[in-house]
């Protein structure tokens, strides 16, 4: 007979094996949003997912381990994100750039959630050598990106008192630097102001081919 959980969600028993580390690793997530690293334990993400600790313990074993997974899990998904938005952008540098700053501070990425894990995470870097290889892969993975893009805006629009490095990484610390503001001050901020920011800033640095709106002037 059906116990009376099974029957209140029906088919949680029926979830793939990533499925279950999924639903843990946002219940993880979420209790570390609400907690912080060092407070959440093995039994907080049990109660936050609605499972036993032996499915936990099964998946994942430790809280480490559980801990590495859902940073890892948070820095795929964000690449995942990065490429489906400059692929819908289309072909153009310009475009797709636009397409990143606009993507850093949409609900998917710039959700206080996301953003009070991914600061606990760098919080710790420095004292846990595994953190900091994940945070910083996906800092690479991110400067690559953009300073690609720049260089093609570069090569096309003459400019050479920049480098698309320095820009790059601009944009990288402007854009962590507005996270947190958007964390610790919302009341100050908001997304659409500090995606504003970010876009005057590349528009300041390519003045001849891109104008404040992060779109191509007309000739």
């Amino acid at each position: 007979m059906a116990s009376a959980a099974e029957k209140i969600r029906p088919g949680r028993r029926k979830m793939t094996r990533e499925q279950r580390r999924e639903q843990l690793i946002k219940a993880t997530i979420r209790s570390i949003a609400k907690r912080g690293l060092a407070e959440t334990t093995m039994a907080d993400v049990t109660r936050e997912a609605g499972l036993s600790m032996g499915i936990v313990n099964l998946h994942f074993q430790s809280k480490y381990r559980l801990f590495e997974d859902t940073l890892r899990y948070l820095s795929d998904e964000y690449e995942a994100a990065c490429y489906a938005a400059m692929g819908k952008a289309g072909s153009g540098a310009v475009a797709k750039l636009r397409a990143l700053v606009n993507l850093d501070f949409s609900q998917k990425v710039c959700e206080r959630k996301k953003l009070s894990v991914w600061f606990a995470f760098w919080g710790e870097a420095k004292s846990r050598p595994t953190y900091l290889q994940i945070c910083a892969k996906n800092d690479r993975r991110y400067e690559k990106m953009v300073t690609d893009l720049c260089q093609e805006i570069i090569d096309e629009g003459g400019y050479r008192s920049v480098t698309a490095r320095s820009i790059a990484n601009g944009l990288s610390a402007l854009v962590n630097g507005l996270w947190l503001d958007l964390l610790m001050t919302p009341e100050d901020i908001d997304r659409d102001s500090a995606r504003d920011i970010c876009l005057s800033y590349l528009a300041q640095a390519f003045p001849r081919h891109l104008d404040s709106g992060l779109a191509p002037q007309e000739s």
